[in-house]
């Protein structure tokens, strides 16, 4: 029996839960336990891109952009200052969503990682 993704990954949420089931129900223990391992190692939880999206408000505008791999985004926010603070509010707002969607590109990425092993 192949062992729960919930049980492997820790932290993991809802939608993040569906999207990786259905990524991983075709893969075995073995292909499974190495996507998990590689895909541990890049995802980022919502807590620590909130704590960026934060401190890009007070700190240094952008961080959060840089966190999830978008370099021209963060270029921008840092010259505009978050665009003026509405793009560092927006992100704060929604920080589940910016951290959701880079956890499928790193889950793309990892299940290319585990296929090739």
């Amino acid at each position: 029996m192949k062992p729960s993704l919930i049980t492997l990954i820790p932290a993991i949420e809802g939608d993040e839960l569906a999207f990786l089931q259905a990524m991983t129900n075709e893969l075995s223990e073995e292909k499974l336990q190495s996507f998990v391992m590689v895909y541990n190692g890049k995802r980022k939880k919502a807590d620590t891109i909130l704590v960026g999206c934060i401190l890009g408000f007070v700190a240094v505008a952008g961080i959060q952009r840089f966190m999830v791999g978008q370099i021209g985004m963060g270029l921008l926010y840092l010259f505009t200052g978050g665009l003026c603070f509405i793009g560092t509010i927006m992100d704060i707002i929604n920080y589940k969503k910016l951290t959701f969607e880079y956890n499928q590109q790193m889950a793309v990425e990892s299940l290319a990682m585990a296929r090739a092993f």
